[in-house]
């Protein structure tokens, strides 16, 4: 979210920042510190008093709280009621509990009315997702790609994916000129829902395909863990060695300007086979979504799970579940690779072919990463609002079709795409037109329904009512509650 306050209207809201931490040096903290109109380090006052009467005495009319009960929070502060309307938005994943915040922003897919009952605030909904992600801002250069493949493969009858060998970069056109290329049509038809009818539609995105004479170049970059290697005097940097050689641009505070390579040799996948992922911490995943991921493999033999060791300790534990609920050649069909890098991290995602959400609680962040890297999200919606992010951002993405209803309806939809060629490919050519098309990540449009919510909640203020505010009412002016 590091945009949003640069992005705001200023004829319209004065934005402060509080920081409860420290400086720690990084372009992320120093981009909200130029960009917002007011930024103060709220760090060196221990006192919770002091702080919240520093907040006070600016005047704020909205506070929200993005810490809630995470790492460095000071609820303490809001307990105080510094400003008149207090709102939890984004950080933490579930209500306050408590009587001293009013409103937590989210949606009508993350927090349905009908279980309003769990939250101890008041909902104000944001029209599509409330979840937000800088993607577009901070990974512009995932928006091109370029697939390679060697004239022996060209003039076989390998099937061109789109992700098995893959170069991003915000400039491709040099790579472009150092051998044949070639426009390759991808996609498919798939039967969608339309209210209660079903309809056939067709997705299909053009994929640009560099033939080179050889991938020995690359395979020798690969094999020897070399930085970077050129042909025909373009360099192609190593996609997997990026924290070595570009240490900002590998954390995320800088747009990388190489043109980077990301293979599923990397990670020792297998280029012909179905790629399950879930980049999660190992902890959300309970014995019945175990369960679920085995049903799909099994049901999709040339298929692996690709996992992190998030925690390195978690690997030994995830396989021995998969043994026991009866998953043959357990490591071979489940791979586990090291927690990397946020862009390396965000990019590699591109080499999957579907992720599986965690049901009981989904991917959040993790969720809008691999959506921008263009993989298909499968996830199972529950009752809680951790359970239930992935949902709407992939209703606000235009994918509803990868939202299951049962844990039966979870296999089927993962088992159709890992099955199902031109299924996956329409998924996948859909996903990646929808990351630019719909509201996802675009963080302008966000700002501005954001801005509007602010507007109803002080005019609730003002009216002496705080109740409830729909998407409905957000654009209407009243509450259909």
């Amino acid at each position: 979210m590091q945009s949003i306050p640069g992005f705001h209207d200023r004829t319209k809201v004065e934005v402060f920042c509080y920081s409860l931490a420290p400086d720690d040096g990084t372009n992320f903290r120093a981009k909200v510190a130029n960009e917002a109109e007011h930024f103060v380090d709220l760090s060196g006052i221990q006192c919770h008093g002091k702080a919240a009467d520093r907040i006070a005495s600016d005047g704020v009319h909205i506070l929200l709280n993005m810490n809630g009960y995470t790492k460095g929070a000071r609820n303490e502060i809001f307990a105080l009621k510094p400003a008149p309307i207090q709102a939890m938005w984004l950080g933490y994943p579930g209500t306050s509990g408590s009587t001293f915040m009013d409103y937590i922003i989210t949606d009508s897919v993350t927090s349905p009315m009908r279980l309003s009952h769990q939250y101890s605030e008041k909902l104000a909904y944001m029209p599509k997702t409330f979840f937000v992600g800088d993607h577009y801002q901070m990974f512009p250069h995932l928006r091109n790609r370029v697939m390679l493949e060697s004239a022996e493969d060209a003039i076989g009858s390998r099937r061109i994916t789109d992700n098995v060998m893959v170069v991003c970069g915000l400039d491709i056109k040099a790579l472009l000129q150092v051998a044949c290329v070639r426009e390759v049509a991808y996609g498919g038809r798939m039967v969608e829902m339309n209210g209660n009818q079903k309809k056939e539609a067709s997705y299909f995105i053009k994929l640009t395909v560099l033939t080179l004479p050889s991938l020995q170049p690359i395979q020798n970059m690969i094999r020897t863990n070399s930085p970077s290697c050129t042909i025909n005097d373009v360099t192609i940097h190593n996609g997997f060695v990026t924290q070595q050689t570009q240490s900002k641009a590998s954390a995320g505070e800088e747009v990388p300007r190489a043109l980077i390579l990301t293979t599923r040799q990397h990670y020792g996948l297998p280029e012909d086979a179905i790629v399950y992922c879930n980049f999660n911490q190992l902890y959300k995943i309970d014995p019945s979504t175990m369960r679920m991921w085995v049903e799909i493999l099994k049901a999709v033999p040339n298929s692996v799970l690709w996992l992190l060791r998030f925690p390195a300790a978690g690997e030994a534990g995830s396989l021995a579940a998969a043994t026991e609920m009866g998953l043959q050649h357990v490591h071979r069909r489940i791979i586990f690779s090291n927690v990397a890098p946020k862009e390396e991290h965000v990019r590699r995602g591109q080499v999957a072919d579907v992720c599986l959400d965690t049901p009981l609680c989904n991917g959040h962040t993790t969720g809008m990463d691999v959506l921008w890297a263009g993989c298909p999200v499968v996830t199972l919606p529950l009752e809680t609002l951790a359970s239930r992010v992935a949902a709407s951002q992939l209703h606000t993405l235009g994918c509803p079709e990868l939202i299951a209803s049962s844990q039966d309806d979870y296999v089927r939809i993962a088992s159709k795409l890992g099955n199902n060629r031109e299924y996956l490919q329409a998924v996948r050519a859909k996903v990646w037109k929808a990351r630019e098309s719909s509201p996802l990540f675009n963080c302008r449009y966000y700002t501005a329904d954001l801005e509007a919510l602010y507007a109803r909640m002080w005019q609730n203020y003002e009216s002496g009512t705080i109740d409830h505010i729909t998407d409905w009412s957000l654009k209407n002016g009243r509450d259909n509650s």
